[in-house]
């Protein structure tokens, strides 16, 4: 895979754990630790994202 198509693939991922994060924000039963967790996994993918674009840049 070229580093164009992982950098796409993580920001996919990033958004699908973005929309995740939101929607267990609306759900009474969901916890603040399944939230935190999800949004630990989107910063680790925010890091990865940017390591890539800078190398790229």
């Amino acid at each position: 895979m070229s580093l164009n198509g992982h950098v796409e693939e993580l920001k996919r991922k990033h958004q699908t754990l973005s929309d995740r994060v939101e929607l267990l924000q609306r759900t009474p039963s969901a916890t603040d630790s399944e939230i935190a967790e999800l949004k630990k996994q989107k910063l680790k993918i925010k890091e990865q994202i940017s390591r890539f674009e800078a190398t790229a840049g």
